[in-house]
């Protein structure tokens, strides 16, 4: 099955239609977002309303964590319940755990043998450490460093980070 990850949309709507498109375009089953849907905080432009629309379209394909500056009072909105801080998807016999970040990461995680996607950092990046996999999409928003926007696609065995350019940033294989 193939799934696309995002994190990181912090109310902010710019490159929801790319991710629609290539939603579409990779014929993905299921959207993952890792958190920080919305932003508590007035330091961005946020298009809740946008962002609403986005999350009810893909409703019956969603999975959502939460994120640190996701408020309870924003997380009703999502078209997806209950949301958790800590989530399991098995496809393919593979167990993948999804969460942001801020809690669960590559430094906090005493599972063996698994694949862990967290958002949080902003940073895309895929690694693997004492038998573990870690993977960062990076934020479709607000990325930080010389980093462009980007998503992650989980196809198979496959794992893809692309930029908004359609660039691939890192790859691995299961």
């Amino acid at each position: 099955m193939k799934i696309m990850f995002i994190s990181d949309i912090h109310g902010i709507s710019d490159n929801l239609g790319k991710i629609r498109e290539k939603y579409k375009e990779f014929n993905c089953k299921k959207l993952v977002i890792l958190g920080d849907i919305y932003n508590n905080y007035n330091y961005y432009d946020n298009n809740k309303e946008k962002v609403q629309k986005f999350l009810e379209d893909f409703k019956d394909n969603l999975i959502c964590v939460r994120g640190n500056c996701d408020s309870l009072t924003d997380l009703y909105d999502i078209p997806t319940q209950p949301i958790k801080e800590l989530d399991l998807i098995k496809t393919n016999n593979i167990d993948i755990y999804i969460t942001h970040g801020h809690i669960y990461n590559e430094d906090n995680w005493d599972k063996e043998n698994t694949i862990l996607i967290q958002g949080h950092t902003h940073r895309p990046k895929i690694s693997k450490k004492d038998n573990n996999i870690y993977i960062n999409p990076g934020s479709i928003s607000l990325p930080r460093g010389d980093n462009l926007p980007s998503y992650l696609v989980f196809n198979d065995k496959e794992f893809i980070i692309y930029d908004i350019l359609d660039n691939i940033i890192s790859e691995f294989n299961i």
